[in-house]
């Protein structure tokens, strides 16, 4: 902190350049701040809404108060903010239909006979009950199986 707190001092109100020495310092402490900060966590493949708005609030709070971002880009990007929010909406509705039709799909099934593959073995009988929720499951033979081992549905 000698090389950054001298500088300080030398530089005070006036703008200035880092020497090769003070830039190195200045990487090697950065560095092991993020090492510090990262420890333990993974990072992300896809970018979030959250991820979004912290780009969008850091790209505004640092720009050049002469050349300030002009509107149109700003919009721009308020339309991109709004279409990847629609779309993760869009994506939650459709997982919720998703577990909706299948629920739904497996309670017509009660009281029929089905097919099911489970591994190598194949499993008929009729259906006895059916679980709700995002993976429904079937009773069949008094043993409960996913869904979507069911293969085949026969009409009494």
């Amino acid at each position: 902190m000698d090389g950054i707190s001298s500088l300080n001092a030398n530089t005070a109100g006036a703008a200035f350049r880092l020497g090769a020495a003070e830039q190195a310092n200045l990487d090697r402490i950065v560095n092991e701040v993020n090492n510090t900060l990262q420890d333990g966590r993974r990072p992300q493949q896809e970018l979030g809404r959250d991820d979004f708005l912290r780009l969008l609030i850091a790209q505004l709070s640092h720009q050049d108060p002469m050349n300030p971002m002009e509107d149109r880009e700003f919009i721009a990007q308020m339309a991109q903010f709004s279409t990847l929010e629609q779309m993760t909406q869009m994506s939650a509705d459709f997982s919720r239909l998703t577990a909706m039709l299948s629920g739904s799909e497996a309670s017509q099934a009660l009281g029929r006979n089905v097919e099911i593959f489970d591994g190598d073995r194949v499993v008929q009988g009729v259906v006895r009950a059916v679980t709700r929720g995002a993976d429904p499951q079937v009773m069949v033979n008094g043993a409960y199986f996913n869904w979507t081992q069911v293969q085949k549905v026969f009409d009494d």
